[in-house]
């Protein structure tokens, strides 16, 4: 067992997936609308599509309007996901929230002489409200769980429609999982004890790094009778049945280190009132797809995270949503790690309070985002991620408002002098900027280091890394 949080917390990071916004497929799709595409170009695939969305509805949508609006959708911006997979999307006039339509395609599609449509194998058409507000969160959703190729593959390579179309409702109403493996006896016993650690030591909850399971919880038995969140990394994970599982926190871990996302999934949870900034935690877990619980601690919050906590517990500015921060620090933290086109690339997300990050700012090349609608430069819809990190290469910051849309980038931060103030050694001149505007207006700002690949959020001058080294170091 570790005696010390330091080392527990070491190599964190984030990865938000707004597990509020999960669904049941089966209140918005019928079995009718999930059908073999037979065009192989992909105005012909939508045209079925939305034939097939058209069934039984009282006023059909007008096909033709739609092709066309989708078709100029995908010559702006992609709607390829990966792993095969397409997710067109629209608003329209509807009397329901939501339609959708899915297809599987054998042999992909051509479109403009893409590469990339040749290789779609199953097309997710969504058609939402123009009144519904939920939208980019149920987007984006979709498009996590899509990500999870196994998920995919399962479902593209049924044998038949009738399995196809099966395996698509288990797969989103959270049955398409691997196979459970039983807790052995130690797990069992380590269960135990952290029960009697939680209570003896005061703990708010037990936090269980579900990771540790490569197929997943057993719920039967082994859970703690005492309040549990589980932290996992994937959308399509199951909560599983049994004890006091509360509820679930999702979030990415790169890492193979013990418990390497319990930071995050601290953070998540404060900012989302799961726990309070004087909670004391315990959390458990092993390393990733061992089926070994091996790590035990107690965290004690308001100290951990003393230096982002006032006494307003004033974490992030009220006009930010916590989704908004959560896919920003997921986006850094990719850039972290994976680079750009293998190289390491550093940039600077400034967030909330943007009337006055405006005037504190100074472009320095034409503004990219300028003339598209908010809906499509907002930070929540997932087709936005490769934009931004392509954007991430150029000089200067991103300016996002709180609600998610991004209102500048290349943007050169200027703030009066009295709000710079020396950083530690090994900072430079972008660092200094995202502690400076933090100070100067009520934002929050994350950066990545180009050189370092440490990604650091800052909040009224503080700073509060979140990814200490970068994830090939040795330990």
């Amino acid at each position: 067992m570790w005696n010390s949080h330091k080392d527990l917390f070491f190599n964190c990071h984030f990865y938000k997936v707004a597990h509020f916004y999960r669904m049941r497929l089966d209140r918005y799709i019928s079995r009718s609308r999930v059908i073999e595409i037979q065009s192989t170009d992909l105005e012909g695939a939508l045209v079925e599509l939305i034939n097939t969305a058209n069934r039984r509805l009282r006023d059909p949508l007008d096909t033709k309007s739609i092709v066309g609006q989708l078709i100029r959708r995908e010559n702006t911006m992609t709607t390829y996901l990966g792993n095969g997979v397409a997710m067109p999307h629209i608003r329209v006039k509807l009397n329901r929230p939501y339609l959708f339509a899915v297809g599987r395609v054998r042999d992909g599609l051509e479109f403009e002489g893409l590469a990339e449509y040749r290789r779609v194998r199953l097309i997710f058409l969504l058609l939402a409200s123009e009144d519904e507000k939920n939208y980019l969160n149920v987007l984006a959703s979709m498009a996590r769980l899509f990500r999870d190729e196994e998920l995919v593959q399962n479902i593209v390579s049924a044998p038949d429609t009738e399995s196809f179309r099966e395996r698509l409702f288990l797969g989103f109403d959270g049955l398409l999982a691997r196979p459970e493996r039983r807790q052995n006896r130690f797990n069992r016993l380590l269960l135990k004890e952290a029960e009697k650690i939680a209570r003896d030591s005061k703990c708010a909850a037990i936090l269980l790094f579900a990771d540790t399971f490569a197929g997943g919880i057993d719920g039967g038995s082994g859970l703690p009778n005492f309040r549990t969140v589980l932290v996992t990394r994937a959308a399509s994970d199951r909560i599983p049945m049994g004890g006091q599982v509360e509820t679930s926190i999702e979030v990415r871990s790169f890492s193979k280190h013990r418990l390497s996302q319990a930071r995050s999934a601290i953070l998540i949870g404060l900012t989302r009132g799961i726990f309070k900034h004087t909670d004391r935690l315990c959390c458990i877990g092993g390393l990733p797809s061992s089926n070994q619980l091996d790590s035990l601690v107690v965290v004690d919050i308001e100290r951990e995270f003393q230096s982002v906590i006032d006494r307003d517990n004033d974490l992030l500015p009220k006009s930010v949503k916590i989704e908004v921060v959560e896919r920003m620090i997921a986006i850094a933290t990719e850039l972290s790690v994976e680079g750009r086109e293998g190289k390491p690339v550093g940039t600077l997300f400034v967030i909330g309070d943007t009337k006055k990050v405006n005037s504190m700012i100074k472009p320095l090349v034409l503004n990219p985002f300028y003339g598209y609608k908010a809906e499509d430069r907002n930070v929540l819809n997932p087709f936005m991620d490769e934009t931004i990190k392509e954007f991430s290469v150029m000089d200067g910051s991103f300016v996002i408002r709180g609600d998610g849309v991004i209102e500048s980038a290349g943007s050169l931060i200027h703030t009066a002098a009295e709000h710079y103030e020396d950083l530690p050694s090994g900072f430079g001149a972008r660092h200094s900027a995202a502690a400076a505007i933090t100070r100067a207006t009520d934002c929050i700002s994350i950066c990545v280091s180009s050189s370092t690949g440490q990604v650091t959020l800052f909040r009224k001058g503080v700073m509060f890394p979140l990814l200490e080294r970068p994830i090939g170091s040795s330990s």
